[in-house]
């Protein structure tokens, strides 16, 4: 008799579906809106055609997101797989202090707050409305890779998807921007994004390797980018 895989698919499907959906570009929270330092280098011309693009991408997937927000993902989705608030509350917190740039600490914080706002709508789990209560309340900063981490963990999408979707979403970010700041042609946008698809896996595999004491590894000459953008005559860009 032949095995009927119709309900497994459609878990499959389910679960895809949903990383689409909280990676998204178009999900309104404002990410467009963010170069997150790029714009400076690109005055100061240190990203100034598709090599020098390429390598700000590689650079930030491998030195910046891999230490900070890709592992905060990975630390927040096994906090709330273990009910742990307090080491929520925790990391949260130091996702605050890490981000020395203003431009950069606001904006990660907005950023998490508009999703926690529509998931909260979409998804009726009391774990999930306990943090956006403490959102509401500022008892929480509400940092956009720790929310992200705690509503993939309790959508039970796999962590390591989560966490690639997550590297994914933020190099077509960045891609995104180059096109418009450098300016870059469209096919060679998307030959970068596919370039670093590789490195997206590696990274992911390394993330999760990682342990709890490696979160917040500084870049210090990206903080730098990020806080004199602050002080550039003309933007493009919040940060």
């Amino acid at each position: 008799m032949k095995k009927n895989n119709n309900i497994s698919e459609t878990t499959k499907l389910g679960s895809l579906l949903e990383i689409l959906h909280i990676t998204d570009p178009t999900l309104p929270i404002g990410g467009f809106s963010h170069s997150n330092g790029l714009e400076t280098y690109v005055q100061q011309n240190l990203v100034h055609n598709v090599s020098t693009a390429k390598n700000f991408v590689e650079s930030m997937l491998k030195n910046n997101y891999k230490y900070n927000d890709g592992l905060a993902v990975k630390l927040a989705y096994g906090f709330t797989i273990e009910n742990n608030l307090e080491e929520l509350l925790n990391l949260d917190l130091e996702s605050h202090a890490l981000k020395a740039p203003f431009e950069v600490r606001d904006g990660s914080q907005k950023l998490g707050i508009r999703l926690i706002k529509i998931y909260s709508k979409l998804l009726s789990i009391p774990f999930l409305n306990t943090v956006n209560a403490y959102v509401l309340e500022n008892k929480m900063y509400g940092h956009y890779a720790v929310i992200y981490g705690i509503i993939t963990a309790l959508m039970k999408i796999d962590k390591e998807k989560a966490i690639c979707a997550f590297l994914y979403n933020a190099a077509v970010g960045m891609v995104t921007n180059a096109v418009k700041l450098v300016p870059l042609g469209q096919t060679d946008g998307q030959q970068i994004i596919y370039d670093v698809q590789g490195l997206i896996e590696n990274q992911t595999l390394e993330i999760m390797k990682l342990e709890r004491a490696m979160y917040g590894v500084c870049n210090t000459a990206l903080d730098i980018r990020c806080m004199q953008h602050e002080h550039l005559y003309s933007r493009l860009y919040m940060s």
